[in-house]
């Protein structure tokens, strides 16, 4: 099993310190690892061939066309693609292949760091069973979003933080898709190392890593 991480980009995501969190958890569990900071390996064929699983971590990225294009034909041949917050939702906005692969988009996040909201959980998938409703303070963040999503967790925007038109939008948090024959998980939270390690969250952020490497 052999999976690549991606990480760099925007600084203020902590891009080193997240994904440091869960190399331990991915190398447990079986996958050889491949760790670098630059985009140009998604247009290298000996690097991703025969990838289980990508984890990207770089937020305000671009690709071009060729890393897109290599990308995209490993996660649709069957390699798995995981994330979260900006690291995958946040970046890459001219790739349209890209953001259809990823079927959410952050448009922003009312209140910053400093909101205060709930994250109401379906239990009903392995990567979420057993994890009840929880509450964070971190970016909420607002998407725009595929409706044929598979969403594990959603949250419900109150209108505060000056935005009263967001009142009663229920927002995924935590979605997984298929591409190809690749599987891709996305989670909205994460903007620090330290909301990656609410216990809740990390459970369904290393759970969905192996769900996409088919581990779980």
């Amino acid at each position: 099993m052999r999976a690549l991480v991606v990480r760099g980009g925007w600084e203020g995501h902590q891009p080193v310190a997240c994904t440091d969190l869960f190399l331990p958890v991915l190398a447990s569990s079986g996958f050889e690892l491949t760790v670098v900071d630059s985009l140009d390996v998604y247009a290298d064929p000996s690097v991703m061939s025969g990838l289980d699983l990508i984890v990207q971590c770089w937020t305000r990225g671009e690709l071009t066309v060729d890393q897109e294009a290599g990308l995209l034909a490993a996660v649709s041949g069957g390699t798995g693609f995981a994330g979260w917050h900006g690291g995958v939702i946040a970046t890459h906005g001219a790739a349209m292949g890209y953001q259809f692969m990823m079927g959410g988009r952050f448009i922003c996040h009312p209140g910053g760091v400093d909101a205060s909201y709930d994250v109401d959980v379906d239990q009903g998938h392995p990567v979420t069973a057993g994890v009840a409703d929880f509450r964070v303070r971190t970016e909420q963040y607002f998407c725009h979003v595929d409706p044929s999503l598979t969403v594990l967790a959603t949250t419900t925007f109150t209108g505060a933080y000056g935005v009263p038109e967001t009142a009663g939008a229920v927002m995924p948090v935590v979605w997984l898709r298929d591409h190809g024959r690749g599987r891709v998980f996305v989670s909205t939270l994460g903007h620090a190392p330290d909301d990656l390690l609410v216990p809740q969250t990390r459970t369904i952020t290393e759970r969905g890593l192996l769900w996409a490497g088919r581990r779980l």
